[in-house]
């Protein structure tokens, strides 16, 4: 049996978004935002709960400083 090719209708989409789009990559710049990150920094994903207790990374590095200092000095690891 034969089936009949049918047109698909493309639906318009009512935010204003395409349903493809397509980017010409040869034009990405590779790591252009490396250069705002100090040499030797570590980027640390933190929990909706926890990142709100925090305004900046001043604060969290403060607190990861003062839990540093209690630790026994055997389980403390600097890579100064």
């Amino acid at each position: 049996m034969k089936r009949n090719s049918q047109t698909k209708n493309k639906s318009r989409r009512t935010d204003g978004l395409k349903a493809e789009y397509r980017f010409d990559y040869s034009k990405a710049k590779p790591k252009r935002f490396a250069a705002r990150v100090p040499p030797g920094s570590v980027a640390i994903l933190l929990d909706p709960d926890v990142a709100r207790v925090f305004k900046n990374a001043d604060s969290v590095n403060a607190i990861l400083r003062a839990v540093l200092t209690n630790l026994p000095a055997r389980q403390v690891r600097r890579s100064e």
